[in-house]
């Protein structure tokens, strides 16, 4: 797929996709002869987990680290040759991502709540100018 395609498919801009690039999250599986870019389905995934990151508030040092983990474990060959302490390692640092993920959620449901609550209080405001003078 070429970066447009994948643009759309991720919800994501041209500028952020290069940009995820240039700082080694996500390479293009290959260049066309023209020098495109060209993503495959993996490529996409990966785009995907680093999008659903970015608003949980995660580095992109935090989205590299996790994503070198579940390429450790996407890989077959890799994750059957991990060391105890090297599985050890990797569960502590999912179970910390999913805490946070989890830590991060409630706060964002909570600023979601005193949001609407404040677009409730406007559309009230609004509502009196509304009906015009008691």
């Amino acid at each position: 797929m070429h970066i447009g395609q994948v643009a759309a498919r991720t919800e994501l801009s041209l500028r952020t996709i290069r940009h995820y690039d240039e700082v080694g999250l996500v390479r293009p599986s290959a260049r066309s002869q023209g020098g495109f870019r060209l993503y495959t389905e993996a490529d996409v995934a990966r785009l995907m987990v680093i999008r659903r990151m970015k608003p949980l508030g995660f580095t992109l040092a935090e989205m590299g680290e996790l994503l070198a983990i579940t390429d450790r474990l996407d890989d077959p060959g890799a994750a059957a040759e991990l060391e105890t302490a090297e599985r050890e390692q990797f569960l502590a640092k999912l179970s910390w991502f999913e805490q946070a993920t989890r830590e991060r959620c409630e706060a964002l449901r909570t600023q979601l709540s005193r949001a609407e609550e404040f677009a409730t209080d406007l559309r009230r405001h609004a509502d009196r100018l509304t009906a015009g003078p008691t």
